[in-house]
């Protein structure tokens, strides 16, 4: 079993997703794994990943407006504010979502479905760097 990794570099914008699919799959390609699977896995505490529709960015957009509704900022309960009233909902965000995906690679492609991508999702408002650990395991040619 042949196992590879790099990590990404995803710059965002802000409050919002940023499709990552096309950068998983070159590092896919890079592994040459032909049967397999790809783990994707974010190393923060105030943005996550999402599998989700990359077709239309609406769907995205209803998700984000609902989870902003769920969790609110400025809310009195909140005592974790040290870095603004969008510090605790970002890692609340977090925690309701995901920090990693999971792949399979069948012909040394990803198995994702036709209107699927995969998304750093960050909570914060501010634009950050964030590291995404991208590892790819199973048979090579």
């Amino acid at each position: 079993m042949a196992v590879h990794q790099a990590v990404l570099r995803v710059r965002t914008r802000g409050q919002g997703t940023s499709e990552i699919t096309d950068d998983v799959a070159k590092i896919v390609a890079a592994a040459r794994v032909r049967v397999g699977h790809v783990s994707v896995f974010c190393r923060h505490t105030s943005c996550s990943l999402v599998i989700m529709e990359n077709a239309d960015p609406t769907a995205r957009r209803d998700l984000e407006a609902w989870l902003n509704r769920l969790v609110p900022e400025n809310d009195p309960h909140f005592r974790h504010t040290l870095e603004g009233p969008d510090d605790m909902p970002s890692h609340i965000k977090m925690a309701l979502t995901r920090t990693s995906e999971t792949v399979p690679i069948a012909a040394g492609r990803m198995l994702l479905g036709t209107w699927q991508g995969i998304f750093v999702w960050e909570h914060r408002r501010a634009a950050h760097e964030r590291e995404i650990v991208v590892t790819v395991m199973g048979e090579t040619e």
